[in-house]
């Protein structure tokens, strides 16, 4: 056997590597859960029927598939908690995105700016706070908004309000939880972005007349716009269906998919229509994803 024969079986097998990935933790619990979608709640164990039963032949399977049905996903639309749900969910995380691209950018700019040797200490400062457990940051987060917590005293003690505020179970607790969890999420990919991009265009764009500001819209920005994309994504997409901080630092008037995904699993055990609603909540990501990888393409095709 050649050379080229005898590394190209473990090239291939390489590349095969993750679609069986994708097929073994994706696919495969995917299609579970959308079986259970179809399927119609019982008070029993699992709570769900038609349950198949590879044993008992071939017309009992038929049987089986011959039960489900899309009445969970007709509920979901015409049910108006899943419907504000979803969209309460679209609007924090688009939100949420917003604010997080504001903070980050400005962050990865100067931090893409700063000397060689100083970048790695720039980075190690927005990554190690993370280190810490996500639960115990956002219980500390809960103690610094009670009534009688850290951040009440500070004001108190500055004369800013005269009676504590309440910080707590508001959507301003929520949106600060947010950026505050997934702001190295949003900085890292734009200062990835940022770090290489040639520093001669800028003074090519100066040398033109262009102004610092004209330059950092017609040049900067323009060419960070694939940082952008890929921290929004990475953003966004969680934020959809975040379930620990609006249920902690939230209040409870209005919930968010996650939190509604949670009631019906582990309170009203209806795993049917949880199952209908995450396949919805995965189906309502799907265009974000084609959109940045058709943006992706394009930009390839044009660079080429």
């Amino acid at each position: 056997m050649s050379a080229r024969g005898i590394f190209a079986r473990p090239a291939r097998l390489a590349a095969i590597a993750p679609y069986l990935w994708m097929v073994l933790f994706f696919l495969v619990p995917f299609a579970f859960v959308l079986k259970i979608s179809l399927s119609q709640t019982v008070i029993a164990q699992p709570p769900y029927v038609p349950v198949f039963d590879l044993t008992e032949g071939r017309e009992a399977l038929s049987a089986a598939f011959a039960q489900l049905s899309f009445d969970n996903f007709r509920l979901l639309f015409h049910d108006d908690l899943y419907i504000l749900s979803y969209l309460r969910s679209l609007v924090v995380a688009v939100t949420s995105t917003l604010i997080l691209l504001l903070i980050a950018y400005p962050i990865a700019y100067g931090m893409a700016r700063l000397p060689q040797r100083w970048q790695g200490v720039a980075m190690m400062l927005v990554i190690v706070p993370f280190w810490t457990s996500f639960l115990i940051r956002i219980y500390a987060w809960i103690n610094i908004l009670q009534h009688d917590g850290l951040l009440n005293k500070i004001l108190l003690a500055l004369h800013i309000v005269s009676a504590p505020v309440v910080w707590l179970s508001t959507d301003s607790a929520m949106y600060l939880g947010i950026v505050y969890s997934y702001l190295p999420f949003m900085i890292l990919p734009l200062y990835a972005t940022l770090s290489k991009m040639d520093a001669s265009l800028l003074e090519a764009a100066n040398d033109l007349g262009a102004s610092p500001r004209r330059a950092f819209w017609l040049v900067t920005f323009p060419l960070s716009l694939p940082g952008v994309g890929a921290g929004a994504l990475l953003c966004f997409i969680p934020i959809v269906g975040e379930f620990v901080i609006p249920d902690l630092l939230a209040g409870s008037d209005s919930l968010m998919i996650g939190q509604t995904l949670w009631l019906e699993f582990f309170t009203n055990k209806d795993w049917p229509v949880a199952s209908a609603a995450a396949v919805a909540l995965l189906v309502l990501l799907v265009p974000p994803l084609l959109l940045y990888d058709r943006l992706q393409r394009r930009q390839l095709e044009g660079n080429s």
